[in-house]
Parts: structure tokens; sequence; C-alpha cells
């Protein structure tokens, strides 16, 4: 029964804590017992504050008790990610060159929003040195591994999320997208992973990284992915890219399924070598969405592999993150992410303004592919999960992390919304998924068409052996 509880859905433990059945409290002592037992395996969390996670939930259980909750996700467990502030407990982003001796006093918008919703932050996961790359592991708190097979990555840089919510150690996470950095952890373990069009989430301070960095949901199913985003996605002034909130439902119209939509299906975008495991998974998922009423039409967007140019922005962004660290701070820095940033240091303006204005072109070149294709749907990743400490699998030596993750940073680059979900197994029994990409600002149909295949599958209700 505990494991049942810390597998319960975010919707599911509401409707229990609305009827009585359950309260905040009993699911936060089970997920905390859990988190004891499973975490030292994984490395998902590197802080964990019991005291302040009970206290969250003895607040919920007395609103739920006086029928007066702060909102449909009071009292479910949530996780933010070390790269994101949280007043209280410093946010160190996995790296040695930051003092945690300072005055933590700053909730940022999307913890504040969780906080207003009630929910129980359990605490901080863990993240590769300033959410450099695609994998998980760090100077600070070390590598953190897949729950499906700990010899394994699971992704990143919101890696420690993924393994929290796949391994049943709470149902919420926040995490940070600036080239996949939700999609390829959601991916490699299993779970919904929702990098949101860019400015529906607001951030504050503004990632180094600039304007292809996001923030988003993950969660084990696509209704809480937007019950969160609902939350998430609520004003702040901080943020002066945020989008003018719209007070949308994202839950409205789940139900909604995808008859009548058009879907472009692109195995490989035109460019990318995928594994054969995966394009056969992802073929039976088109044929899926076809069963389910939608039109499937296999055709590639049209760009060619964005991947110089996605590489000058996110060169740029390191540069930017580390240009005022003193030399001996700069020494303690994972020295991958040292040769990022000297990649950064050489790019002219005229080649950072050359990457900009492709970009716009390929901004809307997507904008144009939308106008006929309601969505895209690709695989969200090349590869399956491999060796964890590795920046990239074995077969692709010294390759840079970007060079197996091809579906996943186009879309940073064109700021639109894109949805990780689980659609199969791989021999070995590791997670497959599929990404369903949308047009700018197409949020809610992302989630829509995700929660038709997902209640059309049970890919998502799979678990692993812990």
């Amino acid at each position: 029964m505990s494991e049942d509880l810390c597998y319960m859905s975010a919707a599911d433990l509401v409707a229990a804590y609305r009827a009585g059945k359950l309260s905040p409290v009993e699911v936060t002592q089970a997920l905390l017992k859990r988190i004891a037992a499973i975490n030292p395996k994984l490395n998902a969390y590197n802080l964990v504050d019991e005291e302040s996670a009970l206290r969250d939930a003895k607040a919920s259980e007395a609103r739920w008790k006086a029928g007066k909750p702060l909102g449909p996700i009071d009292g479910v467990p949530a996780s933010i990610k070390d790269i994101i502030l949280t007043k209280g407990w410093p946010t160190l982003r996995g790296s040695k060159t930051v003092d945690p001796k300072q005055d933590w006093n700053e909730d940022a918008p999307v913890t504040a929003r969780l906080r207003e919703a009630g929910c129980v932050i359990l605490g901080k996961t863990t993240t590769p040195e300033f959410g450099w790359k695609g994998v998980t592991d760090s100077p600070l708190t070390g590598i953190t591994r897949n729950p499906w097979n700990t010899d394994l990555t699971p992704g990143g840089s919101s890696g420690g999320a993924s393994a929290q919510v796949a391994a049943g150690l709470g149902q919420l996470a926040v995490g940070t997208d600036g080239g996949g950095s939700i999609r390829i952890p959601a991916g490699f373990t299993g779970i919904a992973g929702l990098k949101p069009s860019f400015g529906r989430v607001p951030a504050a301070p503004l990632s180094p990284f600039g304007t292809v960095a996001h923030l988003g949901p993950m969660t084990k199913t696509v209704r809480d992915a937007a019950l969160m985003l609902n939350e998430m996605a609520k004003p702040d002034a901080r943020d002066w890219f945020a989008l003018p909130y719209d007070d949308r439902d994202y839950t409205a119209n789940l139900n909604d399924g995808v008859k009548g939509l058009k879907i472009a299906y692109s195995p490989t975008l035109g460019f990318a070598k995928v594994d054969p495991e995966i394009l056969a998974a992802v073929d039976v998922s088109a044929k899926q969405f076809a069963a389910l009423g939608a039109t499937v039409e296999q055709v590639d967007p049209g760009f060619a592999d964005p991947i110089e140019m996605f590489h000058t922005h996110w060169f740029m962004g390191a540069f930017n993150a580390l240009m005022a660290l003193p030399k001996e701070k700069f020494a303690q820095i994972d020295p991958g992410l040292q040769r990022t940033f000297e990649r950064g240091a050489a790019i002219t303006t005229r080649q950072y303004m050359e990457a900009v204005n492709a970009r716009g072109k390929l901004g809307v070149q997507m904008r144009q592919f939308h106008e006929k294709y309601d969505l895209l749907l690709t695989p969200s990743l090349a590869v399956l999960p491999f060796t964890a400490g590795r920046l990239a699998p074995e077969n692709m030596g010294d390759a840079y992390w970007t060079e197996w993750t091809p579906f996943t940073y186009p879309f940073n680059l064109t700021q639109q919304p894109g949805l990780s979900i689980p659609c199969g197994f791989s021999k070995s029994g590791l997670p497959i998924s599929l990404q369903l990409v949308g047009p700018m600002h197409g949020d809610a149909l992302v989630l829509r068409a995700g929660a038709a295949y997902e209640a059309a599958t049970d890919w998502h209700k799979a678990r692993p052996k812990l």
C-alpha cells in the first residue's frame, strides 16, 4: 500500500483528499520513507527537508478537513530542480563554485506558485552543473541514475526530477529545458515531460542561456502535467519575457481526443540517425493516433539539422553564465563545461548575429508548417539510455550531448511547446518515448493529444523494480 500511495497520480491524490480517504500527512510520510530507502540508489534528490515537508503536509491536511483547500494540487508532493531559487534552501546549481552560506530568502516564480497552491515541497533535485548537458552528474552531487537500470543515466539536465517521478519519490517535479532538459530525461525514464511555449511559465532570474530556456512540469501522467501547468503559468512581474496570462485551464479539454487533427509524423526530421527499436515503437504510436481519428501523414518539416545554430546560442550561454568567475573558481568547474565555455568565448559577434538571423528563419518556417499541420510527432530521443557518467553513448565516443538529442534542441530554437510521453519499451526493458510538438502557444493542444494517447495505452502505468 505504501508504494501504491507513492505512485498515485496527483489527480487521484486530490480526489482521495476531497473524499477524506487519504491525508497529505499520510502520503508525505510514505514518500519520505521511500525516499530514504531509494534515493541513495538513484541520487535524485540532493536535498530533502523532512521537517518542512511534514509542516506543509499538516497545513494542507487542516485545509482539507476544513473544506478550504488552496486549489486542485493542495497537498500534492513536489520538488524543485536545484537551479531554481527556493527560499530557505541553498540553490547550488550542481556547482562547487556557489557559496551555500548566503541569505537564501527568495522563491523563484514557479516555487512561489507551487507554495501558493499548497504543494508539499519535499526538496531539491539534482542537476549537472548549471544545467549544461543532457545527462545528470556534477562535481558537487556526483552521478544520478536511472530507476529502470541504475547502471544507466536518467538523462538531463532535469535528471534528478525524472528519476524522482519515475521511482515514485514524489508526484510533481519542476524541470527546466534549454535544449531538451525536460524531454530528454522524461524520455529516458518513461514519464510525461512538457516544455511549454517560451514565456508560458515565468522565470526569474532569467537563465544565462537566454531565450532557449523554458520551465515546465514533469509528472507520471499528462493530466498531472496540465494540473501543474495551471499553477506554474500564473503571472509574475519579475519575468519581462513572460506571455500575457490568459487564465486558461489546461485540464478543461483534455478528454476531447484527436479526431480531426492533422498530425505530421517525422521519424527522423529528415536528418537524424535513430535506434531501430525506437523507430519501431514510435511508428506503432503513429498508427495509434490514426486509429484514434487523427489524419497522420509521414512528412518532414523541411529544415536541415540546426545543430550549429543551436551550439552558437548554447555556447554563448555558457560563456555568459561563467564569464565573471575568478580563475580559482573556474578551475573547479566540470571540465566539459569549461570546454563549452571556451567554445562560447571564441564565437564572434558576426557569428552570433548570423545564428540569431537563422533562428528567426527557422521559427518562421515552423509557424508556416503549423498552418497545415496541427501537431508534429517525432521520437523523443535517437538513442536508448546509456551508461551513467558519460556524455554520450559508448559507440559515439566523445560526441557532444546534442549529437544524440536531434529531436529536442530544434524546438528550443523555435520556442514551441513539446511533450515527451512513453510509448513502449526496448527488448532490454528500457523506456521509449514519443514527442508531440505543437504550434507556438499550442500548449493545450499538445496536452490534449498526449492525454488521448495516454488514455489508449498503458505505458505510463509501468513501474521500475527497485
